[in-house]
């Protein structure tokens, strides 16, 4: 027989039930905890968004290269080295390298940058002239400093406009023993003329086709025949021996062709004599640029002193022919002072970015340049170019003209514009505290001194 167990009755009350927390256990806890974890992350992402960005106002300043002073120099790693001396935590941990500058004394403009680390036989070496640096380079570089607390942004041009790639390599061992290769086959004056033509003639313009044209009916060459004929033309000629005097007191004054006959100052100095026919068509700079009203150009920054003072000049004439001529001697003033900064050690920076005409170029080279002194000009050359642009600063002035402005731009103190006028012919006159340049016809040169015995 089956036998039943009986219990008292209870109320349901009283009864032991499972609650949630019986049920669920530990899994409850654990999804709570990540429901929490998940609510901060959002909340953090939420501040995150709801951080706007500040804005600066500053104001951007473009420091231009001095020829003084060195620019920055900007070089990387790419072996991974950091120059900071930080561990990971961001504390400095070691001392900072020891950063040196190498410059060739002959050739200035090539540099070498050496990063020596403290105690150890291992520095990064890199150049400008060398290895990545010597690959083309399609951009320009250029370093920034914000300065918060002021509210400006200096624009710094780098040095060379090279990025350094600073290479490991054993101390002592980065001074190059040898200059690198140069090309072995390079190209005659007269073989790069010739593809320069044939370029400008495959793939040039109209208008640089007709430029090349212009160069070469000027610098056309005579045949063959031609020293036969002029030695037949000249059989039967009397040889006037005072032409040729006075041709070789022009050589020997070293000034522009004058005329001692001229009874104006105009003729005393012919203007065709000093700008050829062929030039006056390069030196509309100037006045295309007032007439598409963009006279702000001509500033100090790209034009002289001199040529900036007589803008106004061109606005008042109403002759164009005048004008025309004007503005066309005022650009030639440019070039002439610009060849001379280009072959000068303290004006070279200024000059870099003038473009001269490749006609006025090649007559300047012939009338000035040196071969022998490369990039610089020779006393006598410098004191020639001189006296042109002195007898144009006369044209420009109506022959009475104020040397401070002019003695500025040729780098040189007024007082010693005196000899170079004097050697033209001209006299100073001092009128109202103001020293002026004038050129009395006819020309009376100043007669060589004697010493006395």
């Amino acid at each position: 027989m089956q036998q039943r167990l009986l219990y008292p009755k209870r109320p349901l009350s009283q009864l032991p039930m499972e609650t949630d927390d019986d049920i669920l256990g530990p899994m409850d806890a654990e999804n709570e905890s990540l429901d929490e974890s998940q609510r901060t992350k959002k909340e953090k992402e939420k501040k995150k968004k709801k951080k706007k960005r500040k804005r600066l106002d500053v104001t951007m300043q473009v420091v231009r290269e001095h020829p003084d002073k060195i620019a920055p120099l900007v070089g990387y790693f790419p072996s991974g080295f950091d120059p900071s001396g930080k561990g990971g935590d961001g504390d400095q941990c070691e001392p900072p390298p020891r950063v040196r500058v190498f410059r060739n004394t002959r050739k200035t403009g090539r540099l070498q940058l050496v990063v020596s680390p403290d105690d150890s036989k291992v520095e990064f070496v890199g150049t400008n002239y060398s290895g990545e640096a010597a690959s083309a380079q399609l951009c320009t570089y250029a370093l920034g400093v914000l300065d918060k607390d002021a509210g400006t942004l200096k624009i710094v041009p780098i040095a060379s406009n090279k990025i350094f790639r600073l290479e490991p390599s054993v101390s002592g061992s980065y001074f190059p023993s040898e200059e690198p290769p140069t090309v072995v086959n390079e190209l005659t004056a007269e073989q790069r003329a010739d593809k320069i033509n044939r370029l400008t003639s495959t793939y040039g313009t109209n208008k640089s086709i007709s430029k090349a044209k212009k160069m070469l009916s000027l610098n056309q060459n005579e045949g063959s025949s031609a020293p036969m004929d002029s030695d037949r033309k000249l059989e039967g000629v009397v040889i006037n021996k005072e032409a040729l005097e006075s041709v070789e007191t022009i050589a020997s004054r070293n000034i522009p062709p004058y005329d001692v006959t001229a009874t104006t100052a105009e003729m005393a100095y012919p203007l065709g004599k000093i700008i050829q026919k062929a030039e006056w068509d390069y030196l509309l700079d100037i006045l295309e640029l007032l007439q598409a009203g963009a006279e702000a150009e001509v500033s100090p920054t790209a034009y002289p002193s001199f040529v900036c003072n007589r803008i106004y000049k061109l606005k008042d004439i109403e002759d164009e022919e005048k004008k025309t001529t004007l503005a066309c001697i005022l650009s030639y003033i440019t070039h002439l002072i610009k060849f001379k900064d280009q072959h000068s050690m303290d004006g070279a920076s200024s000059a870099k970015d003038h473009k001269i005409p490749a006609i006025l170029v090649k007559k300047f080279s012939s009338m000035f340049a040196d071969p022998a002194l490369k990039k610089q000009l020779s006393e006598a050359n410098n004191g020639l170019l001189i006296s042109y642009v002195l007898v144009l600063t006369l044209f420009a002035d109506d022959f009475r003209t104020d040397p401070l402005d002019i003695a500025k731009d040729l780098r040189m103190p007024a007082i010693k514009m005196r000899p170079h006028y004097e050697h033209l012919g001209c006299k100073l006159v001092r009128q109202n505290n103001v020293t002026y340049a004038t050129l009395p016809v006819p020309l009376q040169f100043p007669k060589p001194r004697r010493r006395r015995r």
